[in-house]
């Protein structure tokens, strides 16, 4: 099964750090962030997780919860914790799935299907295992990015996308390099005078183009 927008996710039951959880019952009525790695103990990931760890405050504020996702295990998972709090400063208090056995994996489409790791597998073996997921309460995926081995994510890019899906549910769209405060777009569906009664005064642009300010 192949994933894309609005796709529910598996309700997979998985092990972490933090015990067994089910995917769904996890994201219960909350946002949430679904991002996988290669391995642990390597370089470019220590640091997006520890990028991730500093972000703690900022995920609660959007209600919104994180999830790592792993090929090895979960006492690796545990280890491996120090180090990223030693380069990022802040505790990482997420859970880290231990997905040795590639289920979600492949239930995500992060690997194709008929990948299997090695024994005395390298970081190499694993690349393609490099994906981050927003999941909105309804359990839908809202957005996906892949990303290659080499370059580290940029976790301030997905927080403003956050914050676009977050806005974008309450009847607006975001433009290019939108961030919170600025003016967004009324849908191409949304008549002027629904837009005007619905988010007050409308400014247009093009026939096809018009804002508003951003809906509290």
């Amino acid at each position: 099964m192949v994933l894309r927008i609005n796709d529910t996710i598996p309700n997979l039951t998985v092990p972490t750090d933090h015990g067994e959880i089910g995917l769904h019952d996890w994201v219960g009525d909350s946002w949430a962030i679904i991002f996988s790695h290669p391995k642990d103990f390597t370089p470019v990931c220590t640091t997006e997780f520890g990028a991730v760890a500093q972000l703690g405050s900022e995920w609660a504020r959007r209600n919104t919860k994180v999830l790592g996702v792993s090929v090895d295990g979960v006492e690796d998972h545990r280890k491996w914790k120090v180090d990223i709090e030693a380069v990022g400063g802040a505790k990482p208090d997420f859970a880290i799935v231990a997905d040795a056995g590639l289920e979600m994996a492949k239930a995500f489409d992060m690997l194709p299907a008929e990948f299997v790791l090695p024994d005395g597998r390298t970081p190499a073996d694993s690349a393609t295992v490099r994906s981050v997921f927003i999941i909105g309460p309804d359990k839908q995926v809202k957005l996906m990015m892949t990303y290659p081995m080499t370059v580290g994510r940029n976790f301030s890019e997905i927080l403003r996308a956050l914050d676009g899906l977050q806005m974008s549910a309450k009847g607006v769209a975001t433009p290019a390099d939108w961030t919170v405060g600025e003016d967004v777009i009324v849908p191409p569906a949304v008549s002027t005078e629904d837009a005007e009664g619905k988010f007050g005064p409308v400014k247009t642009v093009l026939p096809y183009l018009r804002y508003v300010n951003a809906p509290s």
